[in-house]
């Protein structure tokens, strides 16, 4: 039995965490291969959780069972630790920079976690942190960042850089193109193979 590559990519609703699952499910079609992919998005619209998951050549089902992923993508600090017990033990993590608070952090009172205090919690974990809003916005638009990190965490996915490359062409809207490819290519250089 071959085994499967398992990409959890978790952020809050309105990053593009479907978008950037679309991109690899589009390159793993260009690629003819199985892929198997899931997304819970309930209440996103109000800056809740949406994570989506993406099987590449999974014989069974679409879910990752938790300590079994191979590389998670988050989109905020905070979302790396909320699911980081789904990468397994060695796999790796490609997180942005980005720190959204909860809105209940300051109606409580509570002292909101500074991005130290949060990659002090992701000790242990092998991982990745880029800027990829700053890498988005120099590539035209900070809503590339979803792309951006799709192209940092290129490195460690089983699919070609051509493969990928259109999969973002398939997903994106066609007059943000160049955008988007700029922003993958930025992403990807900003983490050495």
């Amino acid at each position: 039995m071959k085994r499967s590559f398992d990409i959890m990519i978790v952020g809050i609703g309105g990053q593009g965490t479907i978008l950037a699952s679309n991109v690899l499910g589009e390159a793993c079609l260009v690629e003819g291969r199985s892929v198997r992919g899931a997304e819970t998005h309930g209440m996103a619209q109000r800056g809740g959780s949406v994570e989506s998951q993406i099987r590449i050549d999974a014989e069974f089902g679409p879910l990752i069972v938790p300590g079994t992923a191979d590389l998670l993508i988050a989109f905020d600090l905070l979302e790396a630790v909320r699911y980081r017990h789904y990468l397994k033990s060695g796999g790796v993590m490609v997180i942005n920079n980005q720190l959204v608070l909860p809105t209940s952090t300051f109606t409580t009172g509570q002292v909101p976690p500074t991005t130290d205090d949060i990659i002090g919690m992701l000790k242990g974990v092998k991982m990745e942190i880029i800027d990829a809003t700053a890498i988005a916005t120099a590539a035209g638009s900070p809503l590339a960042a979803n792309i951006a990190l799709i192209g940092a965490a290129s490195h460690t996915i089983p699919l070609t850089l051509e493969s990928l490359l259109e999969g973002v062409r398939r997903c994106v809207p066609k007059k943000t193109i160049p955008i988007n490819e700029k922003a993958f290519l930025d992403g990807r250089d900003a983490i050495q193979s």
